[in-house]
Formats: structure tokens, C-alpha cells, sequence
């Protein structure tokens, strides 16, 4: 898996028996600088020669998610790629999601289930958040109304209702506006444990610009990606008036916002909130979560068995499992899409 966040590649190894699902190993890499700045310049239309240059991305990308397979103990049966996303356009018909997956089996040896989002697009759906289905299969309670927050570049929720029913959707932005904005004025690529954003405080008239946003008054199915919240959607809501490093507590309350008003709207008796990703290691962001959210328990998805940056990888090999079972891997109720479908395409080893 390799996210918004455009910070690296994970992978795991990952058994799956019933509706448990065991982490035998975990590798993260990072990415090379050229190909994460190539990566980010080809989320914006325009650039000169895109054609090629996403080609050459795509093979760069497959030999790292390449090097991710044999960092790892051998024996997979089927590998489920997700690509790196440069455009996420469902109300057009299409999401792309850059990778050349004969190359990563030709590379590997064994069999790629890749370009998992498509069939749910073309079934009118929206193609995100795919993880919901296997959320609810590794964190679902009978007992309890239980919310998985992921917070990638773009946060999602899912919503894992005590009675068996699965909703699930993206918040607005998790990382991507904090990580864009911590390498603009620090140089570094994110703000470790929101450290930076702490010694901020809020600046009122720039949170209710970012949570002006007509994005956010869409009821779901809704998803979202960088072809909306971007330097430049950023750019045009901001002063000078303000210190970068108010701009910064600013952008990390304006998550906590969405994520903790999104939650409130959908799933108001939430009793447990199972934090994964990056994002759940930014206790700035924890905080201001914890504050709005004064009756719901936030967990690390650690206590509940996939530590935070194990859970996005895990969900998509379950997501290749899914198809080499001939089973449906969307939930309609989540994407809008006009029925089940078995998701991604397999390239042989």
C-alpha cells in the first residue's frame, strides 16, 4: 500500500482464516525523493509529456512495492497492489491509480491482484473507502456501536454498527494539508506527534474558512483525494496575517473537526473510536479528537490486534483474497455503487 500521505510503501505478509486476520510480517520503505516529487507533480493536470512520465512512475513504483515482497518472509500466494492514486475523480467515471502490475509479478514471481477500485466506479460507485468491508471483519463488535478512523493523507471512517450494518466514508483531510505545510516551513516531511502544531494556537477565521468547504456538507457516499484538498485549495483561504505555526494547530483542529463532526452526524452512539494509519501517531491531533469527542474511547488499533501502519496494507491483501475467491470486495452501502462486485484484475506470475 501506498497512500496520499505520498510518505512510503507498506507491505505485510498477512494469513487470513475466518474473519481473523494475522500480520506474520511487516515492511515500510520510504519513498525516493525524485519519485515522490514526480508522484505529486503528476496529481496536477498539465504537466509536459504526463503520458510517459506516469509510465516511468508506475515501473519506478512496482520495482519498490517489488523490493517491499522480498524484504518479506517468502510464501504468498497472491499479492493485492493498490498503486499510488493521482486521480480520484469518480463524479467523471474513473480513479487512477499509477502501477504496471505485470511488471511487480514479473519482478515477484507470484500473482497480482491490482487496479482495485475501478469495478466499484464503474458499478456507479465511488471507489472509496474500499477498508470498511474488512474493518468490519477484523474490528466488528456485537456488543457495541464501534467507528475505524483512518488517517492517511485523506481520512475515512467506518462505521461498524452493533446490528451488522457498515457504513463508511471519507472526512475531508487527515495528513496532507499537515504534512504539505510542515515540509513547507520546517523541511521536514511531517510534523512528528503534531509537536509543531501544538505550540500554535487556533485561528478562528481560518477554521471556519476550511470548514466552509461545500465538500464537506455532502451527505455520503463521499470520498476525496488531492484533486480537491491541495496547496492550492489551501493557498486561497489563507492570510498573511498569520504565523505558519498558527496556520499549522489550525489545520490539525480543522481534522479534528471533520473527523468528530462526520461521526456525531452519522454514528451518534459511537462508543469506541479505533484510530489507525499514520495520523495515529500525531497526539496533537489525538488531543484535539479526545476534546470533541468527550464520549467516545479513542484506540490504538494496536490493542485490538494490527498495530496503525499494518492495517491500509492488510486490508487490501484481504482485498486480493476476496477476488481470488470470486467473492465481492465493495459494500454498496458504502460506495453507492449499483450492487457487490468482485474487485481488481489479476495479472499472472
Amino acid at each position: 500500500m501506498s497512500g496520499t500521505s505520498l510518505d512510503g510503501v507498506d507491505g505485510v505478509l498477512a494469513s487470513f482464516e475466518g474473519q481473523s486476520c494475522t500480520v506474520l510480517a511487516h515492511v515500510a520503505l520510504d519513498l525516493p525523493d525524485a519519485l515522490r516529487s514526480e508522484l505529486l507533480a503528476l496529481n496536477t493536470p498539465g504537466g509536459v509529456d504526463e503520458l510517459q512520465r506516469a509510465a516511468l512512475a508506475a515501473n519506478a513504483l512496482s520495482r519498490l512495492y517489488a523490493q517491499a515482497v522480498r524484504a518479506l518472509p517468502g510464501g504468498a500466494a497472491v499479492i493485492g497492489a493498490h498503486g499510488q492514486t493521482v486521480r480520484h475523480r469518480p463524479e467523471a467515471g474513473f480513479t487512477l491509480q499509477l502501477l504496471n502490475p505485470s511488471l511487480l509479478a514479473e519482478l515477484t514471481r507470484i500473482d497480482v491482484v491490482a487496479d482495485i477500485r475501478s469495478r466499484d466506479v464503474a458499478a456507479g460507485g465511488q471507489g472509496a473507502p474500499l477498508v470498511p468491508a474488512f474493518h468490519r471483519a477484523v474490528f466488528g463488535r456485537d456488543e457495541a456501536d464501534v467507528a475505524v478512523l483512518n488517517l492517511g493523507g485523506i481520512g475515512n471512517l467506518s462505521l461498524l454498527h452493533r446490528d451488522g450494518r457498515t457504513l463508511g466514508f471519507d472526512t475531508g483531510p487527515g495528513n496532507v494539508l499537515l504534512d504539505l505545510w510542515c515540509r513547507r516551513h520546517q523541511g521536514r516531511p511531517y510534523d512528528a506527534a503534531g509537536a509543531w502544531a501544538a505550540q500554535g494556537s487556533v485561528v478562528t477565521e481560518l477554521l471556519a474558512r476550511l470548514l466552509d468547504e461545500p465538500w464537506l456538507r455532502l451527505a455520503p457516499p463521499r470520498s476525496t483525494g488531492r484533486d480537491l484538498f491541495n496547496a492550492a485549495w489551501l493557498a486561497q483561504r489563507l492570510s498573511a496575517d498569520w504565523a505558519a505555526v498558527q496556520v499549522q494547530a489550525t489545520l490539525s483542529e480543522f481534522t479534528a473537526a471533520t473527523v468528530a463532526e462526520a461521526l456525531l452526524a452519522q454514528m451518534p452512539g459511537a462508543q469506541e473510536l479505533i484510530v489507525c494509519g499514520g495520523g495515529a501517531a500525531n497526539l496533537d491531533l489525538l488531543g484535539r479528537l479526545r476534546a470533541r469527542l468527550p464520549g467516545v474511547r479513542l484506540v490504538d488499533s494496536a490493542e485490538r490486534g494490527l498495530p496503525p501502519q499494518q492495517v491500509e496494507a492488510a486490508a487490501f491483501a484481504w482485498l486480493a483474497l476476496r477476488f481470488v475467491d470470486g467473492l465481492a470486495g465493495n459494500l454498496p452501502a458504502v460506495t453507492g455503487a449499483a450492487g457487490a462486485r468482485r474487485l481488481g484484475a489479476l495479472y499472472p506470475a
